[in-house]
């Protein structure tokens, strides 16, 4: 069967989130009195999982799960929501400010013969915001995110309903991205085609459809 749309993750497919998240998170630790150690950056990784499946379940607002993990980075239980809004600001401006596309991704996408849209469990207004400042949001087409579908990875409605509100049957979409369990076994359980894209080099090995960057894509 012809693809005729491709459906890309972002954080780790597009846009190298960890190496962001890890420069801006060593530059903002400091200004808040944190040393920045590799003890500190593991502790604030391992703190943002639990707080954002709560936003992806609906249970909190994407502010409050900034708030909570933040909370329990600081130990600081009691402390106003506009003071930690505050703080994580500081964070946020870092973070930002490392934001880079990986070398592969604009001449990929250049090249490609047929539209491209995200699929990403990020919130709609960092995705975007994301997207224009990496310099990539005019190769992109829609951007699905867990706001506008109500759903997240690795669900199957959240493919399904990427399709559809996109125009194409799942069978007409290959799925593209950097976790095998959220991007490729999730899509292909909802009926899309779907291609890993392990940059790092650490499997699963059994994937017959495996590359190493977008430049290996072939639709």
């Amino acid at each position: 069967m012809t693809v005729r749309g491709l459906l890309l993750d972002l954080d780790g497919t597009l846009v190298d989130h960890e190496a962001a998240a890890d420069a801006g998170l060593r530059a903002w630790l400091p200004t808040i009195g944190h040393p920045a150690t590799d003890e500190s950056v593991a502790h604030w990784t391992a703190l943002q999982e639990p707080h954002l499946a709560a936003w992806r379940a609906g249970t909190i607002t994407y502010a409050e799960q900034r708030r909570r993990r933040l909370r329990d980075f600081l130990a600081t239980p009691s402390a106003p929501d506009s003071e930690l809004d505050a703080i994580f600001a500081g964070y946020l401006k870092h973070y930002e400010a490392a934001w880079r596309a990986y070398d592969d991704v604009i001449p990929a996408l250049r090249a490609l013969p047929v539209p491209c849209a995200v699929l990403t469990n990020g919130s709609t207004t960092q995705q975007n915001k994301k997207l224009i400042r990496t310099g990539i949001a005019h190769l992109i087409g829609p951007v699905f995110t867990v706001d506008n579908l109500g759903t997240a990875k690795p669900d199957p409605a959240a493919f399904l309903r990427a399709c559809e509100r996109w125009g194409f049957q799942p069978h007409e979409v290959l799925s593209v991205g950097d976790n095998h369990d959220l991007d490729v076994r999730a899509a292909r359980s909802a009926g899309l085609r779907a291609t890993h894209l392990d940059r790092h080099g650490t499997g699963p090995f059994t994937e017959p459809h495996r590359i190493a960057t977008l430049a290996d894509l072939t639709l």
